[in-house]
């Protein structure tokens, strides 16, 4: 069991756009933290400039208060809270190098993905395969952009937790003056709400390439929200609010922003680009089109009713031309 005070000492695990704008909230607490990054090379730079050389790099950092390694078992090793910020289909071969053990640690997935081939949603893979007790593992959900966290925008993060003593202690080092936390028992429903989020920034994407208005986004939207609520009450019954920051605000701020890189890669399919030619030319992952095919292959087993799912799919995986398959979407939506 873990007996420290607090959380302990924190670590961000991950060196993306959304790990360094959770390490910044984070150091607004934490005297220091540790900080694992895979590539050697990165670290060296990050040391050398102040501020991460790939991702947000207008967010400088006292370098002093930070312990860098690219050893993921030193990391752990040293460290009681241990925040996995990594793309979702990268997860497991980060953690193939991990040989300690984390049954003592606060496991907290910032991680807005679900697992290839296991088709498990973050937590539940650490319980599952890395024998995490279900009250020690947290997810941070949420309507927040890595961007607008750089530029100290007002972020509304929800930690999830089956013990909310330790989501509160998590929301404790997230919350300042520009972070605004709460806590839910519903961890996993915000997971799947992440995952689902993607899927349908996707879909938005592709309707604003092939030139559809805001009246339709708007549409699409209230149905995408009734479609998440379906299948999330499906998969984890309990009593949930769905027009809530954590489901809903996260579901519009990533169908409508910019900053959205989902929205992006969806906006490149509805113009044209091949599926292979998009992700060649973004330069970050775009998780819904992993999340996509999770979930199609999950609803095999709970068979909910989920078109717009289905349509991007279709799309992305069966190759069905856009403009034909969102107008046959479009005749379903009221």
């Amino acid at each position: 069991m873990m007996d420290f005070e607090g959380c302990g000492r924190v670590a961000i695990m991950g060196g993306g756009s959304w790990a360094t704008a959770i390490a910044k909230i984070v150091m607004n607490h934490e005297e220091s933290i540790n900080w694992y990054i895979r590539r050697d090379d990165r670290i060296a730079e990050f040391k050398e400039l102040g501020h991460n050389p790939a991702y947000l790099t207008g967010v400088h950092f006292d370098i002093s208060r930070i312990h860098f390694s690219s050893d993921i078992n030193a990391v752990v090793k040293n460290s009681d809270t241990l925040i996995f910020v990594t793309p979702s289909p990268y997860l497991k071969s980060h953690l193939k190098k991990l040989k300690t053990n984390l049954k003592d640690k606060l496991v907290v997935t910032a991680i807005k993905g679900i697992v290839p081939d296991d088709n498990l949603v973050i937590s539940r893979y650490f319980q599952q395969t890395y024998k995490v007790p279900e009250d020690q593992v947290a997810s941070i959900g949420g309507p927040s952009h890595a961007e607008e966290v750089a530029l100290d925008r007002l972020c509304y993060l929800t930690v999830g937790c089956r013990d909310l003593e330790r989501a509160q202690l998590v929301a404790d080092i997230l919350a300042s003056r520009n972070v605004t936390t709460s806590i839910s028992t519903d961890i996993e429903g915000i997971e799947y709400a992440s995952v689902l989020k993607n899927v349908y920034a996707i879909a938005a994407g592709i309707c604003h390439g092939l030139k559809y208005g805001d009246n339709f986004l708007a549409v699409l939207n209230s149905n995408a929200l009734q479609e998440m609520a379906r299948f999330i009450d499906t998969a984890v019954p309990c009593d949930r609010q769905i027009i809530n920051s954590v489901y809903m605000g996260d579901l519009l701020v990533t169908t409508y922003s910019n900053f959205s890189r989902n929205r992006v890669f969806g906006t490149m399919i509805g113009k044209g680009y091949s599926v292979k030619t998009a992700q060649l030319e973004m330069e970050m992952i775009a998780e819904g089109y992993y999340g996509t095919k999770c979930m199609m292959q999950l609803n095999k087993r709970y068979k909910v009713y989920m078109p717009i799912l289905e349509s991007v799919y279709n799309i992305l995986y069966a190759k069905a031309k856009p403009e034909q398959e969102i107008k046959r979407l479009s005749e379903t939506f009221r």
